[in-house]
């Protein structure tokens, strides 16, 4: 030992020592002294600005690590020498530490190296550094073991540090180590995390609810007396061995219980649980555990609503245990938990119990989650902000548990959608999401998912996706693919709107430079020449028009619009008719330089107009498409009249309808069964959602013409139970 240590030091160690040699194998002693030594040389008897020996400090987020998380010798030694770099002292490489500790050590604490090398101030408010500290974190789980560990060290000795210290720990800790300790099932750490966060960011209302604990102390042990007692008789006279605690509610979850439903303290009615912690061999847990769930409810009434069964599906932590909530005396309603000695210690210790009955290999669910928040925040297009704000509140979310159609069981956050669903199986098939199955029932891409549910993905290559689907979505996988997809396909059409602009203005024999785009950004009042861009490639801009403003005039010939657009070999082969002018549709329409429009799908026998666009031709619209009275005010040079040739050929053109009336059973079976039996009819797709005894739906068919389509419609309307049919225009 060191003579030179302060006695508070060297005491503090051999305690250390002391409490670990239980849990640590003997031969591990001389390599823990020895990172000791290598601490103390390089710190000594050095201080914190509140007078707290550094060395005390790592001695006790060292016991912190092995006494309360269950951790091993090389996060012990991680521990004891977290604050020795950049502490001035001894400068060591990687590669030292690899010789002298072993690899395990010089990972964990590489991991801290890149912690604390951030500064972060205040992560709440610092969303970037926020994003690369939990990046630094997710390469390897015991760094933020050691982590929450210095944290929670911190957080109990913060009474004599300023104010401003106070509540930057705190706010760190309530935004960042608190979820961090709960997502890997430390329960009680989480809990005390909490509580002390409270205590400095709410001091009022932490100390009234301690004031209001103890004044109520002896009325909650006198109810739990009488709660327990009948119940401890039973399970004594059918074999049963087993503890049983009462557990008060933490400070902050009565405290937050009393800002989310705005009631006083004496209103929260479940002010503590009841556990039940068995002894059972590992074989027979769950049988256990339901047979004492069973004499529980012999005893007291059970809510069924409240039953919460995460022994045969535990959370993705590994917490594994029994909730049922019964009417005690005085009709009061108690939380019950039963569980083993096991699950009570995986449920306080979390991953280090874990590794403990798992021989090492615990964890999995873990590590496909620190995996998934890797990819989250290597995104370069990630909003830091918006991923604070969902970190959060996807950890502390409860868990479902639904199943592909082969039976693989998936967890997802509870108000998970199908989308998050599909999005949860791969990104490409939720970019390609149209809806699905839920139990043999067609659900659209917003349907809440529900526990147990089994589920079957419908896919198509013509689906993208929509701006409209991040407000539904719930997981941050989902969020973040959509929020990419839809940022690469605004790039790919500004780029495409780029090549239009250059390609234009070399037509016209103008120079493209800055100043001619700022001026044409300031007169469409845009700030961006991406947005500008984008808006040319999606026809928002015309192109004609930005011509106009260059050269401060405008072309009124329709022929010259034409060909601004279309090459004169694509103008000379359209097809007009003498007499009126008319662009003539064939309703073959294989080879020809138009396409219908997917605003309002026309179908053959439709009144149509054609509209040249600047980058796919002439689009075929419906007089009644909801977008040609903005297409004939703002471009009415570019309207083309158009009509359909009558041929002998057939062809099939895609029509939507809107059907509604009143659920019954079978209905669907007689709207498929009607499309199914008229010749020439397709089905595309169908959905249809339920609520109410009232459906709502929408068809998506295949017909040869306008006649063909009504003929259809006449026959859904004759259907029992079918209120309206309509045609829509999508």
């Amino acid at each position: 030992m060191n003579q030179l240590l302060d006695d508070k030091i060297q005491n503090s160690f051999q305690a250390l020592i002391f409490q670990c040699s239980k849990s640590l194998p003997g031969s591990d002693l001389t390599i823990i002294e020895k990172a000791f030594s290598f601490a103390a040389q390089a710190l000594g008897n050095r201080v914190w600005n509140d007078g707290e020996f550094i060395l005390n400090h790592s001695i006790a987020v060292a016991k912190i690590a092995v006494l309360e998380l269950g951790l091993s010798t090389d996060a012990l030694i991680a521990a004891l020498l977290h604050n020795v770099f950049g502490s001035g002292g001894i400068e060591f490489s990687s590669d030292d530490v690899k010789k002298r500790f072993g690899a395990s050590v010089a990972t964990i604490l590489g991991g801290m190296i890149k912690i604390n090398a951030l500064n972060t101030g205040n992560l709440a408010f610092q969303s970037e550094n926020f994003r690369r500290l939990l990046l630094a974190l997710s390469g390897d789980v015991k760094v933020i073991l050691i982590k929450i560990a210095d944290q929670l060290q911190d957080m109990r000795t913060l009474d004599h540090q300023p104010l401003e210290i106070k509540e930057r720990l705190a706010i760190d800790t309530w935004h960042l180590y608190a979820p961090l300790a709960h997502r890997l099932g430390l329960y009680k750490v989480n809990t005390e995390l909490l509580d002390l966060a409270l205590k400095y960011l709410h001091p009022q209302d932490y100390e009234s609810i301690v004031e209001k604990l103890k004044e109520t102390a002896i009325e909650r042990a006198s109810f739990v007396s009488a709660f327990v007692k009948p119940i401890e008789k039973k399970l004594k006279s059918r074999g049963f061995e087993f503890d049983m605690k009462a557990r008060t509610k933490s400070i902050y979850s009565i405290w937050n219980k009393m800002q989310k439903q705005k009631v006083d303290f004496h209103e929260v009615y479940d002010l503590f649980a009841i556990r039940i912690i068995l002894n059972s061999e590992s074989d027979n847990e769950k049988a256990t555990c339901w047979q004492a769930f069973s004499v529980v409810t012999e005893e007291y009434l059970s809510n069924p609503d409240r039953l919460r069964d995460w022994i045969t599906y535990p959370k993705s932590n590994g917490y594994e245990s029994l909730h049922t909530t019964v009417l005690g005396p005085g009709n009061r309603w108690v939380e019950v938990q039963i569980r083993t000695h096991r699950m009570d210690d995986v449920a306080e210790n979390g991953l280090a119990a874990h590794w403990r009955y798992k021989g090492g290999k615990g964890g999995d669910e873990i590590d496909k989650w620190l995996k998934n928040v890797r990819e989250i925040l290597e995104n370069p297009q990630l909003n830091p902000v918006d991923f604070i704000d969902d970190f959060k509140v996807n950890i502390y979310e409860d868990e479902i548990f639904v199943f592909t159609p082969k039976g693989d069981l998936l967890k997802l956050r509870s108000g998970a959608t199908l989308l998050d669903f599909a999005y949860e199986i791969h990104s490409k098939i939720g970019d390609k999401c149209v809806g699905g199955k839920v139990n043999n029932k067609l659900v659209t891409l917003k349907y809440v998912l529900k526990n147990g549910d089994q589920i079957t993905v419908e896919t198509s290559n013509n689906q993208q996706p929509k701006l409209d689907w991040l407000d539904f979505v719930v997981t941050s996988k989902a969020k973040n693919r959509i929020k990419a997809s839809l940022n690469e396909d605004h790039k790919q059409e500004a780029e495409n709107g780029k090549e239009i602009l250059r390609r234009k203005f070399k037509n016209w024999k103008i120079d493209l430079n800055d100043l001619v785009i700022r001026n044409i950004l300031k007169h469409f009042k845009l700030k961006l020449a991406v947005d500008l861009y984008c808006n040319i490639s999606t026809g928002k801009i015309d192109t004609l028009e930005i011509k106009e403003l260059v050269l401060g005039k405008r072309e009124e010939s329709q022929h010259e619009k034409l060909t601004e657009i279309l090459t004169p070999q694509e103008v000379k082969e359209l097809s007009f008719d003498n007499s009126d002018d008319y662009l003539v549709i064939d309703n073959n329409l294989k080879d020809v330089n138009y396409k219908l429009a997917v605003c309002c799908n026309p179908i053959f026998g439709d009144e149509i107009f054609g509209f040249v666009t600047i980058f796919e031709g002439i689009k075929i619209h419906r007089l009644t498409c909801p977008n040609a009275r903005q297409m004939t005010e703002r471009y009415p040079y570019r309207i083309i009249k158009a009509k359909w040739r009558v041929t002998q050929k057939r062809n099939s053109f895609q029509a939507t309808i809107h059907i509604s009336g009143s659920d019954r059973a079978g209905i669907v079976t007689d709207i498929s069964r009607i499309i199914a039996k008229e010749i020439g009819i397709q089905m595309r797709s169908i959905t249809i959602n339920s609520e109410d005894r009232a459906f709502d739906g929408t068809l998506r068919i295949f017909v040869n013409d306008l006649e063909h389509l009504d003929f259809l419609i006449q026959r859904l309307k004759n259907i029992k139970g079918v209120q309206t049919v309509s045609r829509s225009d999508a």
